[in-house]
């Protein structure tokens, strides 16, 4: 007998003002249930769920809270769903849907029809603990900028020093995991690392990236530091605008106690998304990109 697979999937309970969230039905299986899909392979779960409902329902949608996985026995294994609540960014019209053989209706449904539509009762589960995350909130990103030259390596200012190739496609496969959360404003350390960790995002969303000397690691002081994530999380807020910082190891600590957070000790390329909900965070995860 081969060993049992855990296929590796993910999806978004996503809502839109009327308390209404988003449904698919599956001719299939005549099922109804929320947008979900497997990994491609080398996929970030973040870039999967975005893509899944963009596919399933035609909508662009950002991330909100991480809520709970889904297991459950599938063939000879088991599937694992990982779900986040969302909400549509721009045009939430699904009337215009094109039917196909695998979702052939997309509906928004009022909640409480919802716990009667969706088939299984997992999925009912879930949509109870989503209900609970489904107010909105702005995403904060806190990057640690990826895989640079070597300090002994590296002759000239440090403030020159550059990503390695490794870097430079961390930096790359950044780019969906970040625009799952619809970052709109980038602020990251003048160091060249760090730029260069955030400038493929950049360009793809059109934003311009504002370097800071007081994010670098020459320059970095407690106040200098609460200033900034002070002013831009409040401008977060305010604005409702998702925010990307971009530091090094030794401001990190600096930036997630200024956000009133325990300092997760990112590796490099590895980020944290912390939502928040007038201006208090309600929800933190973290993602590793290699």
């Amino acid at each position: 007998m081969p060993d049992a697979k855990d296929v590796k999937s993910a999806g978004v309970v996503a809502f839109r003002p009327g308390k209404q969230v988003l449904l698919v039905h599956r001719p299939k299986y005549d099922d109804w249930s929320f947008p979900k899909g497997k990994l491609d392979r080398g996929e970030h779960a973040v870039a999967a769920a975005i893509r899944e409902v963009a596919e399933e329902t035609g909508l662009h949608v950002r991330l909100g809270q991480p809520i709970s996985d889904q297991r459950y026995p599938v063939g000879r294994g088991s599937k694992t769903v990982r779900y986040w609540t969302g909400r549509p960014v721009g045009d939430d019209d699904v009337s215009g849907y094109v039917a196909n053989h695998e979702i052939d209706d997309v509906a928004w449904v009022p909640v409480e029809e919802a716990s009667e539509r969706l088939t299984y009762s997992r999925d009912r589960e879930t949509l109870q603990e989503a209900l609970g995350a489904r107010k909105s909130s702005v995403a904060l990103v806190v990057l640690r900028h990826g895989q640079a030259r070597s300090r002994k390596a590296w002759r000239s200012d440090d403030r020159g020093r550059p990503l390695l190739q490794l870097g430079h496609l961390q930096a790359q496969r950044l780019v969906p995991v970040l625009a799952a959360y619809d970052l709109r404003r980038i602020i990251s350390s003048s160091s060249a690392r760090c730029l260069q960790s955030v400038a493929p995002y950049a360009d793809i969303v059109g934003r311009e990236i504002e370097a800071t000397d007081p994010l670098s690691e020459e320059d970095a002081t407690r106040k200098k530091v609460d200033r900034i994530v002070e002013a831009a999380v409040d401008d977060a807020v305010e604005r409702k605008r998702g925010l990307l910082l971009c530091s090094h190891r030794t401001v990190l600590p600096l930036i997630f106690d200024a956000l009133g957070l325990v300092d997760p000790e990112l590796e490099k390329g590895e980020l944290l998304v912390a939502h928040l909900r007038k201006g208090r965070v309600v929800a933190t995860e973290r993602h590793q990109v290699r």
